[in-house]
């Protein structure tokens, strides 16, 4: 399921004008879970936002999936800059040679030995190289593959960037703009993983030949679908493949019987034949997969004698599985993998410092929990702003003179998802009213005010 195309992105749509707003609910990547349709704070788990999502104003109400929205210029909140920060878990070393924000992100198509193509998002620091290797391989989201936005996992890409990495994140056949059919095999978890496997092989071969590319310093790092296809390939490694990280790995076939057993089996298959030292992180909420059911696929992994390494990090959020693609997780899983980087001789000291958007100060205009204070909204309105009071920090709430608003929380940039989706709903400039737990409007900056 996720990755950071997988860990979700929780949505609320509203329009200002109706009695109520509309929510729809369903998990990215799910596997075969059914979304719904309910009422007030009812939350879309999207694909690859891993964001919780909330808007409102004139128009037509409508969901949004795929990668979160490039930023709008300044213009439209000048107090929330983007800045140069070091990376997480590492302050005051702000002497490091500064990335910009977009960490050179361009889009290629790799070949395939069979003639196929892979398109593959990369992120890099400047220069020629060469760059040690990670490479990203992405959930599963619901509904057709083929239709499935290209995954960009910001926060992991912004950790491995500032340590000098180039960062590569192929879309396997038939996901995305890649070539070729999505093709899987109903009730054989084992086999699916090693289809995907397949794929992953040939990214490693072509990401190898890259100019700035150092071969013979690679990890892979996979989430949910990606995490099972990940440790699939761990028996057959390219010999500059260092090691594998499994985030929440694992595929959900519901319809299947004993699905958790079929499942348990394939990992304790990969274990006999693994070849690579492994990491495995899971959590104690996953919305995913029952209670220990992480826990047991690695027991049955680990008995084949493979070097792997297990981290429950413990509850996280609401959901475990949101992790990955959520900023504020970054802190809970840099440290062991960080650890299991140093183990298999891979990079890890800060090299680069990479472009970072900072919240802007208090204003001291309203206390942040006074749902009176904020200016234009509408009942509606009043009614998204207590929601948005209820969501986890990192959270932000945005709003314009025109009576649109939007909030967003989680992901990588929740101040610029709600101000993209703010101004997408409003004639007028949208501005942020409140991030994480204070309100940081200035009733004087505004025009409209």
């Amino acid at each position: 399921m996720p990755g950071v195309d997988g860990i979700g992105c929780l949505a609320l749509l509203g329009l200002n004008g109706l009695n109520g707003l509309i929510g729809r609910k369903g998990r990215e990547d799910r596997e075969g879970r059914e979304g719904r349709i309910g009422p007030i704070g009812a939350a879309l788990v999207c694909a690859s936002l891993l964001v919780q999502l909330a808007w409102g104003g004139a128009g037509s109400a409508h969901a949004a999936t795929g990668a979160v929205p490039t930023p709008l210029a300044a213009r439209a909140a000048p107090e929330a800059a983007w800045r140069v920060a070091p990376p997480a878990g590492d302050a005051g070393r702000t002497a490091l040679r500064r990335v910009d924000a977009g960490m050179n992100e361009e889009v290629v198509m790799l070949p395939t030995p069979g003639g196929g193509m892979l398109e593959t998002t990369l992120f890099r620091p400047d220069g020629p190289g060469p760059f040690p290797i990670l490479i990203y391989n992405h959930g599963k989201e619901r509904g057709l593959p083929a239709h499935q936005a290209r995954a960009r996992p910001l926060p992991v890409a912004r950790e491995f960037v500032s340590r000098g990495y180039l960062v590569a994140v192929p879309m396997r056949r038939g996901f995305a703009q890649s070539s070729g059919s999505y093709d899987e095999m109903p009730c054989d978890a084992a086999e699916n993983g090693r289809r995907q496997a397949d794929d992953i092989a040939d990214a490693v071969a072509a990401l190898s030949r890259l100019p700035y590319a150092d071969a013979g310093r690679i990890v892979l790092l996979g989430a949910s679908y990606g995490g099972l296809a990940t440790i699939a390939y761990a028996d057959r490694p390219n010999s500059g493949v260092r090691g594998v990280i499994n985030f929440s790995g694992g595929l959900r076939q519901t319809g299947c019987a004993d699905w958790e057993a079929d499942l348990i089996e394939a990992f304790s298959l990969y274990g006999r034949a693994a070849r690579l030292p492994s990491l495995w992180l899971y959590g104690a909420n996953d919305q995913l997969w029952p209670h220990g059911l992480g826990f047991d696929m690695f027991a049955a992994y680990a008995a084949g004698g493979s070097r792997a390494t297990l981290v429950d990090f413990g509850p996280y959020k609401d959901d475990s599985h949101r992790l990955l693609g959520d900023r504020d997780g970054v802190s809970t899983w840099w440290p062991p993998v960080a650890a299991f980087l140093t183990r298999v001789g891979m990079p890890t000291a800060p090299r680069y410092a990479v472009d970072t958007r900072h919240s802007p100060a208090p204003s001291g205009y309203a206390d942040v929990h006074d749902v009176t204070a904020p200016p234009f909204l509408d009942p509606a309105g009043r009614s998204a702003y207590l929601d948005f009071l209820r969501q986890y920090p990192s959270r932000a709430f945005a709003l314009s003179a025109s009576g649109a608003w939007a909030w967003a929380e989680g992901g990588d940039d929740p101040m610029s998802v709600a101000l993209d989706t703010c101004q997408q709903r409003s004639r007028a400039p949208c501005r942020l009213y409140a991030v994480d737990n204070a309100v940081v409007w200035n009733r004087y900056a505004d025009p409209g005010r």
